[in-house]
Protein backbone atom coordinates (compact mmCIF):
# COMPACT_ATOMS: atom_id res chain seq x y z
CA UNK A 1 0.00 0.00 0.00
CA UNK A 2 1.10 3.58 -0.44
CA UNK A 3 2.20 5.19 2.16
CA UNK A 4 1.27 9.15 2.68
CA UNK A 5 5.44 9.73 1.91
CA UNK A 6 5.05 8.05 -1.53
CA UNK A 7 1.82 9.89 -2.48
CA UNK A 8 3.29 13.43 -1.20
CA UNK A 9 6.15 12.57 -3.68
CA UNK A 10 4.09 11.34 -6.56
CA UNK A 11 1.77 14.87 -6.00
CA UNK A 12 4.91 16.52 -5.95
CA UNK A 13 6.54 14.53 -9.05
CA UNK A 14 3.40 15.44 -11.07
CA UNK A 15 3.25 19.24 -9.43
CA UNK A 16 5.40 20.61 -12.88
CA UNK A 17 3.41 18.53 -15.62
CA UNK A 18 0.03 19.62 -14.36
CA UNK A 19 1.04 23.10 -14.25
CA UNK A 20 2.65 23.52 -17.33
CA UNK A 21 -0.36 21.51 -18.63
CA UNK A 22 -2.69 24.38 -16.37
CA UNK A 23 -0.98 27.07 -18.22
CA UNK A 24 -1.01 25.83 -21.95
CA UNK A 25 -4.95 25.56 -21.62
CA UNK A 26 -5.82 28.47 -19.61
CA UNK A 27 -3.58 31.22 -20.99
CA UNK A 28 -5.04 30.78 -24.47
CA UNK A 29 -8.88 30.20 -22.96
CA UNK A 30 -8.25 33.77 -20.50
CA UNK A 31 -6.94 35.83 -23.66
CA UNK A 32 -9.93 34.56 -25.72
CA UNK A 33 -12.48 35.51 -23.10
CA UNK A 34 -10.71 38.84 -22.85
CA UNK A 35 -10.44 39.37 -26.92
CA UNK A 36 -14.48 38.41 -26.55
CA UNK A 37 -15.41 41.86 -24.62
CA UNK A 38 -13.59 44.05 -27.16
CA UNK A 39 -14.33 45.56 -30.42
CA UNK A 40 -10.68 44.61 -31.48
CA UNK A 41 -10.46 45.31 -35.61
CA UNK A 42 -6.86 45.48 -36.34
CA UNK A 43 -7.32 46.39 -39.85
CA UNK A 44 -9.42 49.46 -38.85
CA UNK A 45 -6.95 50.61 -36.11
CA UNK A 46 -9.90 50.29 -33.63
CA UNK A 47 -8.99 48.46 -30.08
CA UNK A 48 -11.42 49.20 -27.40
CA UNK A 49 -14.12 47.93 -25.03
CA UNK A 50 -17.03 46.31 -26.39
CA UNK A 51 -20.90 47.04 -24.88
CA UNK A 52 -21.17 44.23 -22.73
CA UNK A 53 -21.85 41.22 -23.98
CA UNK A 54 -22.24 42.87 -27.55
CA UNK A 55 -19.81 40.36 -29.54
CA UNK A 56 -21.72 37.30 -28.14
CA UNK A 57 -25.33 38.53 -29.06
CA UNK A 58 -24.12 39.56 -32.28
CA UNK A 59 -22.70 36.39 -32.82
CA UNK A 60 -25.40 34.32 -31.58
CA UNK A 61 -28.50 36.51 -33.26
CA UNK A 62 -26.83 35.81 -36.85
CA UNK A 63 -28.07 33.57 -39.06
CA UNK A 64 -24.78 32.46 -39.72
CA UNK A 65 -24.83 30.85 -36.25
CA UNK A 66 -27.40 28.97 -36.62
CA UNK A 67 -26.86 27.40 -40.36
CA UNK A 68 -23.09 26.79 -38.91
CA UNK A 69 -24.91 24.70 -35.80
CA UNK A 70 -26.89 22.35 -37.71
CA UNK A 71 -23.89 21.84 -40.28
CA UNK A 72 -21.85 20.72 -38.43
CA UNK A 73 -24.24 18.71 -36.29
CA UNK A 74 -25.29 17.15 -40.44
CA UNK A 75 -21.51 16.48 -40.26
CA UNK A 76 -21.06 14.12 -37.16
CA UNK A 77 -24.13 12.92 -37.10
CA UNK A 78 -23.35 11.20 -40.73
CA UNK A 79 -19.68 10.40 -39.89
CA UNK A 80 -20.68 9.05 -36.79
CA UNK A 81 -23.40 6.52 -38.90
CA UNK A 82 -20.70 5.76 -41.19
CA UNK A 83 -18.37 4.82 -39.13
CA UNK A 84 -19.98 2.52 -36.58
CA UNK A 85 -21.79 0.92 -38.90
CA UNK A 86 -18.87 0.52 -41.01
CA UNK A 87 -15.92 -0.15 -38.46
CA UNK A 88 -18.81 -3.06 -37.09
CA UNK A 89 -18.77 -4.95 -40.40
CA UNK A 90 -14.93 -4.54 -41.13
CA UNK A 91 -13.93 -5.39 -37.54
CA UNK A 92 -16.33 -8.90 -38.38
CA UNK A 93 -14.67 -9.31 -42.05
CA UNK A 94 -11.26 -9.03 -40.46
CA UNK A 95 -11.86 -11.32 -37.58
CA UNK A 96 -12.32 -13.88 -40.02
CA UNK A 97 -9.16 -16.21 -40.58
CA UNK A 98 -8.48 -14.59 -44.62
CA UNK A 99 -4.63 -15.00 -46.35
CA UNK A 100 -2.54 -12.29 -45.92
CA UNK A 101 -4.38 -10.95 -42.70
CA UNK A 102 -1.99 -8.88 -41.20
CA UNK A 103 -1.55 -6.90 -44.35
CA UNK A 104 -4.70 -6.56 -44.95
CA UNK A 105 -5.35 -4.61 -40.92
CA UNK A 106 -2.25 -2.52 -41.76
CA UNK A 107 -3.69 -1.61 -45.24
CA UNK A 108 -7.37 -0.72 -43.79
CA UNK A 109 -6.04 1.17 -40.45
CA UNK A 110 -3.32 3.33 -42.66
CA UNK A 111 -5.71 5.66 -43.51
CA UNK A 112 -6.07 6.60 -39.85
CA UNK A 113 -2.23 8.31 -40.28
CA UNK A 114 -2.70 10.51 -43.25
CA UNK A 115 -3.01 14.09 -42.15
CA UNK A 116 -6.66 15.26 -42.74
CA UNK A 117 -5.05 18.48 -44.95
CA UNK A 118 -3.56 15.38 -47.01
CA UNK A 119 -6.20 13.43 -47.42
CA UNK A 120 -8.80 16.06 -48.43
CA UNK A 121 -6.27 17.00 -51.35
CA UNK A 122 -6.15 13.63 -52.71
CA UNK A 123 -10.13 13.07 -52.38
CA UNK A 124 -10.20 16.45 -53.89
CA UNK A 125 -7.82 16.07 -56.72
CA UNK A 126 -7.50 12.54 -57.48
CA UNK A 127 -11.03 11.09 -57.08
CA UNK A 128 -13.76 14.21 -57.30
CA UNK A 129 -12.54 16.33 -59.69
CA UNK A 130 -15.18 16.80 -62.22
CA UNK A 131 -12.16 16.55 -65.02
CA UNK A 132 -9.48 14.65 -64.23
CA UNK A 133 -10.72 12.24 -61.31
CA UNK A 134 -11.38 8.91 -61.14
CA UNK A 135 -14.90 8.93 -60.07
CA UNK A 136 -15.02 11.01 -63.53
CA UNK A 137 -13.61 9.02 -65.53
CA UNK A 138 -15.83 5.68 -64.23
CA UNK A 139 -18.90 7.96 -64.90
CA UNK A 140 -17.81 8.74 -68.76
CA UNK A 141 -17.29 5.09 -68.96
CA UNK A 142 -20.85 3.76 -68.14
CA UNK A 143 -21.87 6.57 -70.35
CA UNK A 144 -22.51 9.29 -67.59
CA UNK A 145 -22.14 12.34 -66.86
CA UNK A 146 -19.35 13.87 -64.23
CA UNK A 147 -20.61 15.01 -61.31
CA UNK A 148 -19.35 17.86 -59.53
CA UNK A 149 -19.08 16.20 -56.41
CA UNK A 150 -17.92 19.17 -53.80
CA UNK A 151 -20.12 21.44 -55.59
CA UNK A 152 -23.05 19.22 -56.18
CA UNK A 153 -22.91 17.27 -53.06
CA UNK A 154 -20.74 19.37 -50.94
CA UNK A 155 -21.61 18.54 -47.15
CA UNK A 156 -21.88 14.18 -48.21
CA UNK A 157 -18.45 14.96 -49.95
CA UNK A 158 -16.85 16.10 -46.77
CA UNK A 159 -18.64 13.60 -44.68
CA UNK A 160 -17.07 10.70 -47.01
CA UNK A 161 -13.51 12.66 -46.50
CA UNK A 162 -13.76 12.16 -42.92
CA UNK A 163 -15.18 9.23 -42.74
CA UNK A 164 -12.54 7.86 -44.67
CA UNK A 165 -10.08 8.80 -42.58
CA UNK A 166 -11.96 8.26 -39.36
CA UNK A 167 -13.00 4.69 -40.20
CA UNK A 168 -9.98 2.68 -39.70
CA UNK A 169 -9.71 3.95 -35.62
CA UNK A 170 -13.68 2.77 -35.25
CA UNK A 171 -12.25 -0.83 -37.05
CA UNK A 172 -9.53 -1.25 -34.63
CA UNK A 173 -11.57 -0.26 -31.43
CA UNK A 174 -14.29 -2.47 -32.79
CA UNK A 175 -11.97 -5.95 -33.64
CA UNK A 176 -10.77 -5.75 -30.65
CA UNK A 177 -13.87 -6.18 -29.04
CA UNK A 178 -14.94 -8.61 -31.47
CA UNK A 179 -11.77 -10.77 -30.30
CA UNK A 180 -12.55 -11.00 -26.92
CA UNK A 181 -15.90 -12.40 -27.31
CA UNK A 182 -15.99 -16.15 -25.84
CA UNK A 183 -15.83 -18.33 -29.10
CA UNK A 184 -17.63 -20.93 -26.88
CA UNK A 185 -20.73 -19.16 -27.00
CA UNK A 186 -21.19 -18.78 -30.28
CA UNK A 187 -20.37 -22.07 -31.00
CA UNK A 188 -22.85 -22.72 -28.52
CA UNK A 189 -25.71 -20.83 -30.41
CA UNK A 190 -24.85 -22.12 -33.74
CA UNK A 191 -25.43 -25.77 -32.24
CA UNK A 192 -28.56 -24.68 -31.30
CA UNK A 193 -29.63 -23.55 -34.56
CA UNK A 194 -29.58 -19.34 -34.17
CA UNK A 195 -28.68 -18.12 -37.77
CA UNK A 196 -25.94 -15.49 -38.14
CA UNK A 197 -28.07 -12.47 -38.14
CA UNK A 198 -29.41 -13.99 -34.48
CA UNK A 199 -25.77 -14.42 -33.65
CA UNK A 200 -24.80 -10.77 -34.62
CA UNK A 201 -28.44 -9.23 -32.64
CA UNK A 202 -28.42 -10.97 -29.35
CA UNK A 203 -24.55 -11.77 -28.82
CA UNK A 204 -21.89 -9.86 -30.77
CA UNK A 205 -23.88 -6.73 -31.21
CA UNK A 206 -24.85 -6.11 -26.98
CA UNK A 207 -21.13 -7.49 -27.06
CA UNK A 208 -19.88 -3.91 -29.28
CA UNK A 209 -22.19 -1.97 -26.87
CA UNK A 210 -19.24 -0.75 -24.68
CA UNK A 211 -16.41 -0.28 -27.81
CA UNK A 212 -19.21 1.60 -30.13
CA UNK A 213 -19.90 3.69 -26.48
CA UNK A 214 -15.98 4.40 -26.48
CA UNK A 215 -15.85 5.36 -30.46
CA UNK A 216 -19.21 7.36 -30.46
CA UNK A 217 -17.73 9.28 -27.53
CA UNK A 218 -14.41 9.81 -28.70
CA UNK A 219 -15.29 10.68 -32.53
CA UNK A 220 -17.85 13.28 -31.51
CA UNK A 221 -15.20 15.42 -29.32
CA UNK A 222 -12.56 15.58 -32.08
CA UNK A 223 -15.19 15.85 -35.10
CA UNK A 224 -16.77 19.07 -33.45
CA UNK A 225 -14.02 21.11 -34.60
CA UNK A 226 -13.65 19.61 -38.24
CA UNK A 227 -11.68 22.14 -40.05
CA UNK A 228 -8.90 21.01 -42.79
CA UNK A 229 -11.35 19.31 -44.87
CA UNK A 230 -13.73 21.82 -45.16
CA UNK A 231 -11.07 24.90 -45.91
CA UNK A 232 -9.11 22.23 -48.47
CA UNK A 233 -12.14 21.54 -50.75
CA UNK A 234 -14.78 23.81 -50.30
CA UNK A 235 -13.30 27.27 -48.38
CA UNK A 236 -16.60 26.76 -46.23
CA UNK A 237 -18.63 27.48 -49.44
CA UNK A 238 -21.77 25.58 -50.67
CA UNK A 239 -23.17 25.08 -46.97
CA UNK A 240 -20.35 23.89 -45.48
CA UNK A 241 -19.52 26.29 -43.17
CA UNK A 242 -19.39 24.71 -39.62
CA UNK A 243 -19.47 26.80 -36.46
CA UNK A 244 -15.42 26.13 -36.19
CA UNK A 245 -15.19 27.12 -39.67
CA UNK A 246 -17.52 30.55 -39.03
CA UNK A 247 -15.27 31.46 -35.84
CA UNK A 248 -12.26 31.32 -38.55
CA UNK A 249 -13.84 33.16 -40.64
CA UNK A 250 -14.96 36.16 -38.46
CA UNK A 251 -11.25 36.22 -36.50
CA UNK A 252 -8.87 35.86 -39.97
CA UNK A 253 -11.27 36.76 -42.81
CA UNK A 254 -13.19 39.63 -41.60
CA UNK A 255 -10.46 40.75 -38.99
CA UNK A 256 -13.22 41.10 -36.07
CA UNK A 257 -10.91 39.39 -33.39
CA UNK A 258 -13.52 40.28 -30.79
CA UNK A 259 -16.68 38.60 -32.78
CA UNK A 260 -14.30 35.64 -33.32
CA UNK A 261 -13.38 35.50 -29.83
CA UNK A 262 -17.14 35.44 -28.80
CA UNK A 263 -17.93 32.79 -31.26
CA UNK A 264 -15.01 30.67 -30.29
CA UNK A 265 -16.25 31.03 -26.40
CA UNK A 266 -19.62 29.88 -27.62
CA UNK A 267 -18.04 26.96 -29.58
CA UNK A 268 -16.19 25.98 -26.53
CA UNK A 269 -19.14 25.77 -24.01
CA UNK A 270 -21.45 24.11 -27.00
CA UNK A 271 -18.59 21.36 -27.01
CA UNK A 272 -18.52 20.71 -23.05
CA UNK A 273 -22.38 20.34 -23.40
CA UNK A 274 -22.65 17.90 -26.11
CA UNK A 275 -19.51 16.06 -24.23
CA UNK A 276 -21.46 16.02 -20.79
CA UNK A 277 -24.68 14.71 -22.37
CA UNK A 278 -22.53 12.04 -24.13
CA UNK A 279 -20.74 10.80 -21.10
CA UNK A 280 -23.85 10.81 -19.03
CA UNK A 281 -26.45 9.21 -21.36
CA UNK A 282 -24.79 7.33 -24.04
CA UNK A 283 -21.40 6.71 -21.48
CA UNK A 284 -24.03 4.62 -19.16
CA UNK A 285 -22.83 1.63 -20.95
CA UNK A 286 -19.66 1.46 -19.56
CA UNK A 287 -20.64 0.89 -16.09
CA UNK A 288 -23.34 -1.75 -17.05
Amino acid sequence: MATQHSRSAARLMNTPAIFLLLVWMLVPLCMTIYFSFLDYRPLRGVYEWADGFENYARFLSSGSFTDSVVTTLIMVGGILAITVIGGVLLAMLLDQPIWGQGIVRILVIAPFFVMPTVSALVWKNMFMNPVNGLFAYLWKFFGGTPVDWLSQAPIFSIIWIVSWQWLPFATLILLTAIQSLDSEQMEAAEMDGAGFFSRFGYITLPHLARAITVVVLIQTIFLLSIFAEIFVTTNGAFGTRTLTYLVYQRVLESQNIGLGSAGGIVAVILANIVAIFLMRIVGKNLDN
